[in-house]
């Protein structure tokens, strides 16, 4: 669903992303994991045809560059690590403009696109904010509200952006747990940048360690999370174990 081949980003002359190559399949979610400034929100952003790029990428088979911006929207979907909120919107209109790629030209919503709205808003418990301004939520309220925009765009791909930063740990697990259940229900491709090395360890199918624009490993969470890996992108003294039903959990070690 997802394919880049020698993808470069480039800012100021300082290639953000230097011929990165990778896939991600309908129905399979691969994480992107690394320092701060390794390239991960240049990548998704090139993905997603929001920055400026050199090489190609393709979703589900046709080159981004040949979509028009109703078909790119239609085809994925993005949650940024920094989105625009205008204070004073509705939390149902905030969330309802995810249906926009499927309204025809002056088109009112129809019911199916008001149900898809509310079900996201279900989906991620904010319906009883509905009528509440974005500017009067909770940083963590406001993250789902972006999550639910996104989930009621309906789109194969979906791009992630460090998509639990402001959320406490039940919403986390919600949050994911969610997309996990729309990667397997609805086979959507999942390519998001994840700061929590365990949860992305036990929601990815794969994992990607981006160092300095490049890719430098690729593979399982028990290939890629080793403590000297992770040593070295951070700084970082962890202990990586087995959890109880076998999952990879990464443990900070005190000196």
């Amino acid at each position: 669903m997802i394919e880049v081949r020698e993808l470069i980003v480039h800012y100021n002359g300082r290639a953000a992303v230097d011929g990165v190559g990778l896939s991600v399949a309908a129905g399979e979610w691969l994480g992107l994991i690394g320092p701060n400034g390794a390239g991960k929100s240049s990548l998704l952003g090139a993905v997603a045809g929001t920055v400026p790029h050199q090489g190609a990428v393709r979703i589900g088979g046709r080159l981004s560059l040949e979509m028009g911006r109703r078909e790119a929207a239609r085809s994925v979907a993005v949650v940024p690590q920094h989105p625009v909120l205008p204070e004073s919107m509705a939390v149902i209109d905030y969330v309802m403009l995810g249906r926009t790629p499927h309204l025809g030209y002056l088109a009112a919503e129809s019911e199916e696109d008001v149900a898809v709205t509310e079900a996201a808003m279900w989906d991620l418990g904010i319906i009883h904010l509905a009528e509440r301004s974005l500017g009067s939520l909770s940083g963590g309220e406001r993250q789902r509200c972006v999550l639910a925009r996104a989930l009621a765009q309906e789109a194969p791909v979906l791009l992630l952006d460090e998509p639990t930063s402001a959320l406490d740990i039940g919403h986390r697990q919600q949050v994911l747990d969610l997309v996990a259940d729309l990667q397997r229900t609805r086979s959507i491709a999942v390519l998001a940048a994840m700061h929590d090395l365990t949860l992305a360890a036990q929601y990815a199918d794969r994992l990607a360690l981006m160092i300095d624009g490049r890719i430098s490993v690729e593979g399982s969470a028990t290939q890629v999370l080793t403590e000297s890996a992770i040593a070295a992108f951070s700084g970082a003294r962890v202990s990586v174990i087995e959890g109880p039903a076998g999952e990879i959990v990464v443990v900070p070690r005190r000196s």
